[in-house]
């Protein structure tokens, strides 16, 4: 079992997968994996100090830089409601579109025309699942977002791409429990309207691997998998578990964030959004492509969480870190792999032993 686990003589390769992913995960795993980056904007938005416009320029393009190729960039909502957004239009007009995505969240048509005029070719509207949500969070009812989103698309050219956020599709902090037929539902509305993504949000991060199958499994009887995304908050620990049963029903667009930048403002504690790095730590481990290079990815997530102040929520990056200790997973499969008994086999030891030969001089 361990030797399984850590990729011995079945799956990796001078560290590539080689063979058996299909056997061990399914076959609807996708062989490559789209990551949507939202530390930008669902990661800094709330953040008290007002990050200085050229720090998110450089976030976004030392994330371009890692591989990543859907960004999430900015806002154009009020800036009474969020400052940390009101340099949207310096911020897109120092990138360039054609290089990668940059979706820009909108509100409302006033929303929309700003951020056409800024440039953006990716727009993203919201509603939820939970009509409290709904008037908690967007003042409106859920059949007065569609009428927004309605309103919006008579002034969106066809090169714009259009996602849809789906949030509370696991849980509402009002409503508790969300029906997976109501979500299934929205999801249909969006695209009836014209989305041509929709990203499944579990806001307060509080689903499991379970019930994310139960959701995906609703859901997909009305959305093909190829237009969905899934959005995981990590309050419970859970997201990494729950994103691998996306993948094991199809789903090949995840949304992250760097360092797991980002809160839910309903939870007390709440780690908020997945890092990044952990996400694609996770999918290079199961021979899955993802156009990142993860070192310079973590080398960003510390930067940005050094400019904020805060350790980085990613465990990843503290495994990695000096001060906190070696890469013990790679260290390990290093080993094992580097080890062969005189049968040809890599021999198993146990935990003490491995350490030994770890930290060796």
């Amino acid at each position: 079992m361990l030797r399984s686990f850590l990729g011995i003589g079945r799956g990796l390769e001078g560290g590539r997968w080689y063979g058996t992913r299909s056997a061990i995960f399914g076959n609807n795993v996708p062989e490559r994996v789209t990551i949507c980056e939202v530390g930008c904007r669902d990661g800094l938005q709330n953040e008290k100090m007002l990050v200085p416009t050229d720090i998110k320029v450089e976030l976004i393009q030392r994330l371009g830089m890692s591989g990543l190729r859907t960004i999430e960039a900015t806002s154009f909502v009020s800036p009474r409601w969020v400052p940390q957004m009101s340099d949207n239009f310096e911020i897109m007009s120092q990138l360039d579109t054609s290089q990668a995505r940059f979706p820009v969240l909108v509100p409302n048509k006033q929303g929309l025309l700003s951020a056409l005029e800024a440039g953006t070719k990716a727009i993203a509207f919201f509603t939820a699942a939970s009509e409290t949500f709904c008037q908690k969070n967007m003042n409106c009812t859920y059949e007065d977002s569609l009428a927004r989103f309605r309103e919006c698309l008579r002034h969106i050219p066809d090169d714009v791409h259009v996602r849809g956020y789906v949030s509370c599709v696991l849980g509402c902090p009002y409503e508790h429990g969300v029906s997976y037929e109501r979500v299934a539902e929205v999801c249909q509305d969006l695209v009836d309207l014209g989305c041509h993504e929709i990203s499944l949000g579990d806001t307060i991060g509080i689903g499991t691997a379970g019930e994310t199958a139960l959701m995906l499994e609703e859901v997909l009887k009305k959305i093909p998998k190829e237009m969905l995304a899934v959005h995981f908050h990590d309050t419970y620990g859970q997201a990494l578990s729950n994103i691998l049963v996306s993948l094991q029903m199809g789903i090949g667009t995840v949304d992250s964030s760097v360092s797991g930048l980002g809160g839910c403002p309903y939870a007390p504690a709440a780690s908020g959004n997945v890092a990044t790095e952990d996400v694609v730590y996770m999918l290079h481990g199961m021979g899955i492509e993802t156009g990142i290079d993860l070192d310079m990815l973590v080398q960003t997530g510390e930067w940005i969480s050094s400019i904020l102040g805060r350790p980085t929520g990613s465990k990843v990056s503290l495994a990695r870190s000096p001060t906190h200790g070696r890469d013990y997973g790679s260290c390990v499969r290093n080993f094992f792999l580097k080890t062969p008994s005189k049968d040809g086999q890599s021999s198993t030891y146990s935990v003490r032993q491995i350490k030994d030969r770890l930290y060796e001089k």
